[in-house]
């Protein structure tokens, strides 16, 4: 039997091992031959007075199978001859006072697909990956656009009404994703978890790729394509706290192994879960090498961190003080994933106003390059939930936002979480007839996109879905089908294309030099202009939050010359009104907005409009 040498030891305890998935876990072993002729299981469980092996292949009794331990520190392994591929297993451990704990592994690479909870034995080497373009060519993304697609797997498409495989999606999401100029995707959690209503949120198997979708070379298959395609892939990772389920991570050995200690700390009462220790070593060590099993084995580039309000302060109440520790470990992550890869997404999903969030490590900063923009979210929609004639008395939630828009690198997030719950859609939120919510739709979405920041948008909300999303089902395509919401659907697509090749929407997203405001106090008739710039463009955005039409509106401008409209939101092939600028404007000289120069667009109802400067 194989023994762990200290120095694996030390660094797992201490919190600086970044590999223990190939400590710990079920291992085929092989020989110089590469034959397969053992299967060696190793576990940590300190507070265990004996640990038995139950399994497929020993008819689940422990008796047959019992664990070595093989370092003082609480280290069992077994090695038993044969080929256990795909065999399920848990591990039977026995407590000092008395009780036996059904635990999978932690470390397991595969699962049995739900409700059944057992481990499996699985070969995780050996897919041969063709993504080598992807990340030979693929580039930091600060300067770059960035539109994320929010996915959840089981509810994106489905097969008669089950869940489809993850290479079952493959062709039909690339081909939506590359038609809607989105540039990654995000996954809700597919580690594995055990009930489909926690969307992944609350965790078993950090290292096992969801068996609900398929195997883990299913999924390697599916980011390998879609890297192939020029998509990169970001998945959702909850950090701070884990599932209590009793097959679980929690309580592992009969103790708070990776959790706090004390109670108070531990339980984590809005989610029902139980909060990590990450003054505890082996807590760090465990997702440390999580994440960084992620990164070798599927290539991920890159993670949004959920909940980070909890890791910054304890229970996620600034009353309740700064949780050092997790911080601290926040910051040996983003020196280990930015050394791996310094072009990796590493995102915040953080509410707090907790400063330097995404500076560097090295001037004082958390680490993250990212963190979701929640007070752009928030405001903008309160606001646009308003009937237009009530716009007036919220001017603010929309000016508010440049206020701190570049204090942090943000992305701006209409996210699932806003979508849920019976919050409604994005297109339900707006007031009005039909009409005017899908009108409001496009203007909603023509600020997000023009606005500083990068994009991140939840699925079904690119074709203006009424519904808000039922993961039990797969998303409305039907609307499809109606020539409506094929409009809000070429509009979207239009806009991304727009947001895609104009570098002023993106080359200065984290600068004040990229954004000025023009028009921002014209409160009585709720209307905005604003100019985004590059080192060689200049845009004129103008938002009409009313139905009013303005035949001639004065908007001055940085520059003299012709502004040619590029994209309008009130265009009929939207659905709109079709009050357009079909000719250039050329600039009048005179006083406007602290300008020299200024235009008069015509702007129509609820309209977004995208004026590019022509030299």
């Amino acid at each position: 039997m194989r023994l762990i040498p200290d120095h694996d030891v030390d660094l797992f305890l201490n919190g600086l091992h970044d590999q223990a998935f190939k400590i710990f876990g079920a291992h085929l072993l092989r020989n110089e031959n590469n034959e397969i002729y053992a299967t060696e299981y190793t576990v940590y469980a300190p507070n265990a007075k004996e640990v038995r092996l139950i399994s497929s292949f020993n008819n689940y009794e422990g008796w047959k199978n019992v664990l070595t331990k093989i370092h003082y520190q609480g280290i069992y392994r077994i090695e038993i001859p044969g080929n256990h591929e795909w065999a399920v297993y848990k591990y039977e451990i026995y407590t000092f006072d008395h009780k036996v704990l059904v635990k999978s592994d932690p470390f397991a690479y595969f699962a049995e697909v739900r409700p059944s909870t057992g481990s499996k034995v699985y070969d995780i080497d050996h897919y041969e990956w063709s993504d080598q373009n992807w990340f030979y060519e693929k580039k930091k993304v600060y300067k770059e656009p960035l539109l994320i697609y929010e996915v959840h797997i089981g509810s994106w498409m489905r097969k008669f009404g089950e869940f489809k495989q993850y290479n079952e999606l493959a062709d039909d999401l690339i081909k939506h994703v590359l038609n809607h100029g989105f540039t990654h995707v995000e996954f809700l959690p597919v580690y594995e978890y055990p009930l489909d209503d926690s969307w992944g949120y609350q965790g078993t198997g950090y290292f096992a790729a969801t068996s609900r979708y398929g195997s883990p070379k299913d999924y390697m298959y599916l980011i390998d394509r879609l890297h192939q395609a020029g998509i990169g892939v970001i998945m959702d990772w909850v950090l701070g706290h884990i599932c209590k389920d009793s097959h679980g991570l929690s309580y592992f050995d009969g103790s708070p192994l990776y959790e706090f200690n004390d109670a108070k700390r531990r339980e984590n009462i809005t989610w029902g879960t139980n909060n990590l220790d990450f003054s505890k070593g082996i807590t760090r060590s465990f997702m440390l090498s999580a994440l960084t099993f992620w990164m070798d084995y599927f290539h991920i580039d890159g993670y949004r961190i959920d909940a980070v309000s909890y890791l910054i302060y304890y229970l996620g109440n600034k009353e309740e003080g700064v949780n050092h520790d997790a911080i601290n470990f926040l910051r040996q992550l983003s020196y280990h994933l930015f050394g791996k890869d310094d072009r990796f997404l590493f995102m915040a999903e953080d509410s707090t106003d907790y400063p330097q969030v995404t500076h560097p490590v090295d001037v004082g900063g958390i680490g993250f390059n990212y963190k979701w923009n929640m007070g752009f979210m928030n405001d903008v929609l309160r606001y646009f939930k308003e009937d237009s004639i009530h716009r007036k008395y919220h001017h603010d939630k929309i000016t508010f936002g440049l206020v701190y828009a570049f204090n942090e690198q943000f992305v701006l997030p209409f996210s699932h979480d806003e979508v849920v719950h019976m919050k409604g859609s994005l297109v339900n939120k707006m007031p009005g007839d039909y009409w005017q919510k899908l009108a409001n739709w496009r203007l909603l979405l023509t600020l997000w996109m023009t606005h500083p920041g990068k994009k991140l948008l939840f699925m079904g909300q690119e074709f203006a879905s009424f519904s808000e999303w039922a993961f039990r089902k797969e998303l409305d395509w039907h609307l499809l089908d109606i020539q409506a919401h094929q409009e809000q659907n070429r509009f979207f697509k239009d806009l991304a294309l727009v947001y895609r090749h104009h570098d002023a929407l993106f080359q200065y997203d984290h600068h004040p030099k990229g954004f000025k405001w023009i028009v921002a106090d014209d409160k009585d008739q709720s209307l905005f202009a604003f100019a985004r710039f590059s080192d060689d463009e200049v845009l004129i955005i103008i938002l009409n939050m009313t139905p009013n039409v303005h035949q001639t509106y004065d908007i001055g401008v940085p520059r003299a010359g012709r502004y040619q409209e590029i994209l309008n939101s009130d265009k009929a092939i939207y659905h709109g009104s079709d009050q357009f600028n079909g000719t250039q404007l050329h600039t009048k000289k005179g006083d406007r907005n602290g300008f020299k120069y200024y235009i008069q667009p015509k702007v129509g109802p609820f309209a977004g409009i995208i004026l590019q400067f022509k030299k």
